[in-house]
């Protein structure tokens, strides 16, 4: 054992072997990530824009949203040097694979409500 997870304690093998999976759950996990992945799979998408495409989202928790997946790897933000400052998020690589595992869940989603 002598691996322990934070607030955890020692880990079983099966939670270590276990805990990519957890891992990949909390860097997705949120009401809105998964759709901003899906989003952002397509193209580039200013911030506005983004919020406009998700119904309900206020201005405060897509920012929250964006900066813990900008903190993980998944989302950037390029800020053009122009007046007023023009900010498109995209997926990094990371991203990338990501959104089509997102893709793949949708997909389930969709037969799952069948």
């Amino acid at each position: 054992m002598g691996y322990g997870l934070k607030n955890y304690g020692d880990c079983s093998e099966e939670v270590i072997r276990a805990c990519p999976i957890e891992m990949a759950l909390q860097i997705v996990g949120g009401k809105w990530k998964g759709i901003i992945i899906d989003i952002l799979s397509e193209n580039s998408i200013r911030f506005n824009e983004l919020k406009r495409l998700i119904p309900g989202i206020s201005q405060r928790i897509l920012t929250l949203q964006l900066r813990e997946l900008e903190a993980d790897g998944i989302v950037k933000r390029k800020v053009d040097d122009t007046v007023p400052p023009r900010v498109e998020y995209f997926l990094t690589e990371q991203g990338n694979e990501l959104s089509t595992i997102i893709n793949s869940l949708r997909k389930w989603g969709q037969n799952y409500l069948i």
